[in-house]
Order: structure tokens, then sequence, then C-alpha cells
């Protein structure tokens, strides 16, 4: 059976750039890649979360290396930083945008600084990104993006703002995306999360009874945590994904079909 799942699931032999990698969802992810067999580069800020990461990948027996950079800096910055990302590896044949930032005020509070934080981190980084390393996987015939995107991709609630309008974005890109590059063996999917508990939700999770409204909207009747993504991630920057492309999938205990 071993045998079998590592066919469908293996990693071995794989490079996985994982954005936002060192916290939540995109630590879990990267943890699960690396532990699938791929070698991992994590893309995140703050040396110390880099090297955290990286050293429970080493405990793992997993090839892993760290990238220090701040995708708010503009695309210039994303673009050099995904040159020092090719380094430790070689060009990734996974990639994986799980970085974000949430700046939730009103909208009538909104700023200029607010929006376009939120369109480079969530939706520019995800784009240049795909235009440096898309392309190059087509070239060789096999390649994944995984990008992750929120409930406010498609629907609006507590203030969505410009984070919702970077996450409805980035479905789009990646329906963009598995158009140019699936007929030549790279799949691109997004990822939808329900309410999770991590630092990017610190300030909505501070609330108990939001917290508890939320849980109220799913059917598991919990909110979710990193844990629970691994699974998907694995599964669709698998070779057992080669037929699902252009894809939303939720995992989200059944938030969006209450």
């Amino acid at each position: 059976m071993s045998g079998y799942l590592d066919e469908l699931f293996g990693l071995r032999d794989k490079t996985a750039l994982v954005t936002g990698g060192t916290s939540g969802i995109g630590r879990a992810i990267a943890l699960a890649l690396g532990r699938a067999g791929a070698n991992v580069v994590v893309l995140a800020r703050g040396t110390e979360a880099l090297d955290g990461t990286v050293a429970e990948l080493e405990s793992h027996g997993c090839s892993a290396a760290a990238v220090a950079a701040d995708l708010s800096r503009g695309r210039a910055a994303i673009r050099e930083a995904a040159e020092r990302a090719v380094l430790p590896f070689g060009e990734p044949d996974i990639l994986v945008n799980s970085a974000g930032v949430n700046p939730r005020p009103h909208m009538d509070d909104l700023t200029d600084d607010h929006w376009d934080t939120s369109l480079a981190v969530n939706l520019d980084a995800p784009y240049v990104l795909g235009q440096r390393f898309g392309p190059a996987m087509a070239a060789r015939g096999w390649g994944r993006v995984l990008n992750i995107g929120s409930q406010q991709s498609f629907r609006a609630f507590f203030n969505s703002g410009a984070y919702g309008v970077s996450k409805a974005g980035v479905v789009a890109l990646t329906r963009s995306q598995a158009e140019a590059w699936s007929s030549r063996g790279v799949t691109c999917n997004t990822l939808i999360p329900g309410f999770v508990i991590t630092p990017l939700t610190a300030q909505a999770s501070a609330d108990p009874a939001f917290l508890a409204e939320l849980a109220g909207r799913t059917f598991v009747g919990r909110n979710g945590l990193p844990a629970d993504f691994p699974a998907a991630a694995l599964f669709l920057t698998s070779p057992a994904a080669s037929f699902v492309t252009g894809q939303a999938l939720f995992v989200d205990g059944g938030f969006s079909a209450h």
C-alpha cells in the first residue's frame, strides 16, 4: 500500500516553493510537502521564523532552505526574491502562494496603503511568481500551482475591503493560469479555507462571541485549524491531481454550503 500511495502522492525529486510558509496554513503545507519527499524552499519575512520552519523540516529528514523577503515591497522585490529561491535546489516544480495580509478596516476607513499592501501581497505576488515559474514548469511538462483564496473570494463579510478584492482576484488568476499552462502538464488550483485560527486572523479570533458565531455557520461545528489543510494541499500538488485544474476547493467544514 505504501508504494501505491507514494506513486499517487509522493513528491520525491520535486522542489516546492512555499510563500508564507512560516506560520498558519502555509507552514502546515510546507511541512506536508517536505514529508512527502519534496525539497522545500520557504519564503517569508522574519529570519527567526524561517530558521524554525527549516529546522522542523530538517528534523523530519527533509531538505529545506529559507528565503527572507517582504512581498509588500513591490514587483521588483518579488522578482529578486524569486531568483534567490532557485539557488538552493533549482527551479521549483511546485509553487504554493500562501503569504497574505488581512487588514480589516471598515470600507469607510480603508486607505490607499491598506489597498496597495493587500493587492501587492495577496495578488501581485502570486501573479509575479506564477509568471516567473509557470512557463518554465510548462516547458518541462510538469508543474503544480496552488494559490490560497478565501471565503471573501466569493462573499463579503467582516469588512472584506481590499482583502476580499485581492482574494477574488486570486481565484480568477488561478483560472487564467490553468487555461494557459494545463495543456502542458501544469495544474493550477485554489484552496478556499473557512475561518481558520492563525496569526492572520488574530483580530477576529480575539472575540469569543464572533468565533462561536463563525463555528456555528459550519456543518462540523468548529472553526478551522492549519492541520486541516495539508492533505488537500498534498493532493492538489501531487501526481494524483493531474486531471484537476482551474478549481477552487473549499476546505471549510461546510461553511460555504450552510
